[in-house]
């Protein structure tokens, strides 16, 4: 057909999609909102008409709120939107697919000899992987007698997350001076015991973890039992002596908080040790158990200060003394729930993970078993025991506690979470 000038011409894709179609569909549309929204209005303002009462039908208490009465595909359909709007992490992906048995030895660092009962595991053998298979915990603890050169301690390492079907923390008392497990083995760079560092101020407490946090790396080392918040505030006191940042809480404080700095820095999860504070006692808790003889205010105004600004400076760990602080608790930190959930978790504010000190030592072992003070400790509100007298024992306590309803799954779940979320922020987690 041919075109008169003039006039404009619309092929039939270009008519369906004219200016005035579409003003007449925006007209349309319009229109049918406003009516909608009128509807809307009248429902909103109307009176329900009251329901006969041979109508009306009883919802059970339990079954009152919107989840209760949604049929089962549409709580499949919000929970599967829940989990694409918010996925699970790793840790959380991890804990679904574990069996009780899984998640209760997640519960347990222990030392490499603790797998095999054959003194000293210098390499990863057959043994070592029996050993992990039968016991899949969470975390090795290595000492000296473990250690021998460094190829010989980064192979040892390496072949132990190897064998593990869940990736290991690794871990050792690595905190300079007189408590080092590879300063004096395999040569990483030497630190000095801290006390000796006090009036270089807070860039040394930082630049100390820095190198230590990569001498521990370099081993392959993902985690230390440091640093050290106790004070040294009592002369008499040898267990902490110079192992301690300062002999004045404040000072402490603020070089412990570096230090937590450092060793983030560093790429290392650290441990802020020994809950409430071993630094005022007369006994050492490796021998009996020591006692501390501070109310609540006398500890807010001295000791916990150390653990506060370790605490605020992200630190991952805290480990529990076994100290007795009779003006709160009869029993010891590691048992009390006072101490560990009121004071740690809820006063000072810690979600970190709580660990106790050595269960080995003397101050447990002439007091409790090692089922009782494991069960104990877990209720008190500790997520990790740390090298039971007897592993075995300690589990099976814990899977009983479990099984008759004492200790609720729960309770488990709560503490392997977070022992799960520290080792997915450190990439320990594949």
């Amino acid at each position: 057909m041919a075109h008169k000038p003039g006039k404009v011409y619309f092929t039939d894709t270009e008519k369906k999609w004219s200016p005035f179609r579409i003003l007449a569909l925006l007209g349309i549309m319009a229109l049918v909102v406003a009516l909608t929204g009128f509807g809307i209005s009248r429902l909103k303002n109307q009176e329900p008409e009251p329901v006969p009462e041979t109508e009306r039908v009883s919802v059970p208490e339990e079954l009152s709120d919107a989840e209760g009465v949604l049929p089962p595909e549409e709580l499949e359909k919000e929970s599967w939107l829940s989990r694409l709007v918010h996925p699970r992490s790793k840790a959380e992906k991890l804990l679904s697919e574990m069996s009780i048995r899984d998640k209760v030895y997640q519960l347990f660092i222990v030392f490499p000899d603790q797998l095999t009962g054959k003194p000293p595991v210098t390499e990863a053998g057959d043994d070592v992987r029996d050993g992990l298979d039968r016991y899949p915990v969470g975390g090795i603890l290595f000492d000296r007698d473990n250690i021998q050169s460094r190829a010989q301690i980064g192979n040892l390492l390496a072949q132990m997350q190897s064998y593990s079907r869940i990736p290991l923390l690794m871990t050792c008392d690595e905190e300079g001076g007189r408590v080092s497990r590879l300063m004096k083995t395999v040569g990483t760079p030497y630190v000095g015991p801290m006390l000796s560092y006090r009036d270089r101020g807070e860039a040394t407490a930082k630049a100390n973890a820095v190198t230590i946090a990569g001498g521990l790396t370099s081993c392959g080392f993902n985690m230390d039992f440091a640093p050290v918040a106790d004070v040294w505030s009592n002369p008499d006191n040898s267990v902490i002596g110079n192992r301690a940042y300062s002999t004045d809480f404040d000072e402490a404080a603020a070089l412990v908080r570096a230090a937590v700095e450092g060793f983030h820095e560093g790429g290392v999860a650290c441990t802020l040790k020994h809950f409430p504070g071993h630094g005022d006692t007369y006994e050492d808790s490796h021998n009996g158990l020591a006692k501390v003889y501070r109310t609540w205010n006398q500890l807010e105004e001295a000791e916990l200060k150390p653990f506060r600004a370790g605490i605020a400076a992200g630190a991952d760990a805290v480990m529990v003394g076994h100290l007795i602080v009779g003006e709160i608790d009869a029993d010891p930190a590691t048992i009390s729930r006072v101490i560990v959930t009121d004071m740690l978790r809820d006063e000072l504010g810690f979600q970190g993970v709580i660990i106790t000190d050595s269960l080995q030592m003397e101050a447990i072992t002439q007091h409790y078993t090692p089922g009782e003070v494991a069960l104990r400790a877990i209720e008190a509100g500790v997520d990790v025991l740390l090298a039971p007298n007897n592993l075995g024992e300690a589990a099976d306590a814990l899977l009983s506690a479990v099984e008759d309803g004492r200790l609720p799954e729960s309770r488990i779940d709560e503490s392997v979470m977070r022992v799960l979320q520290l080792k997915e922020s450190y990439g320990i987690l594949k």
